[in-house]
């Protein structure tokens, strides 16, 4: 079954909103120029709670252009499994950060193997939007993520709905898909009924994996 990760978490109420939809993992935005930034303290206090209550969900930092001594200094204060690289950072910082790092490509790239993990996820594909460091609503290129889909196993991400999101796994067959603003009633805002219905319209798609 495709993985499912919800992004832009703030809120404990949402991170369990999320959670009872049907999310298998979370997203937690360190970028402080994003609607959907977080503080360190506030993700800690939620992970506390998350670890204790449903510990089979993981948890994901995303970081644009942060140092890894950082990163991993959240990723420790917050007990992440995974820091997702949504910025320009290079094959360097992720083999700083152990394999516990994906990269995530704003629009599809000529290469990936040299940032491919070895494990899903391995790496994630949005739209490139200039300037835009995810969560800007707007579609990938799905014919081209579908050639990648053959060969790795991915999070599709960019412009994802409830209404969108089953034609785009049976296009692109992803491993994964990631959704921040479409399940949002405002920028950085979680809509309950949005990720209940985003949820359910991925487990109705039957990819024959």
């Amino acid at each position: 079954m495709t993985k499912i990760k919800i992004c832009g978490i703030k809120t404990l109420t949402d991170a369990l909103a999320a959670i009872q939809a049907g999310a298998d993992y979370l997203g937690f935005n360190f970028y402080p120029k994003s609607v959907r930034f977080v503080e360190k303290s506030a993700c800690a206090e939620i992970a506390s709670v998350l670890q204790g209550e449903h510990p089979q969900i993981k948890l994901v930092g995303v970081f644009v252009n942060a140092s890894a001594e950082e990163i991993q200094a959240t990723m420790e204060a917050c007990g992440l499994s995974l820091a997702q690289l949504h910025g320009d950072e290079s094959v360097e910082m992720l083999k700083r950060l152990n394999g516990k790092a994906f990269k995530a490509f704003r629009g599809i790239p000529e290469s990936v193997d040299e940032f491919a993990r070895n494990q899903p996820p391995a790496f994630l594909l949005d739209a490139s939007v200039k300037g835009v460091y995810g969560g800007s609503g707007v579609t990938t290129d799905w014919d081209k993520a579908a050639e990648l889909a053959n060969k790795y196993p991915f999070f599709l991400a960019g412009g994802l709905t409830p209404e969108n999101v089953a034609e785009a796994i049976c296009r692109v067959k992803p491993w994964g898909v990631d959704v921040a603003s479409g399940v949002e009633s405002a920028p950085g805002k979680k809509d309950a009924e949005k990720m209940a219905s985003f949820v359910r319209e991925v487990k109705s798609v039957e990819i024959g994996k």
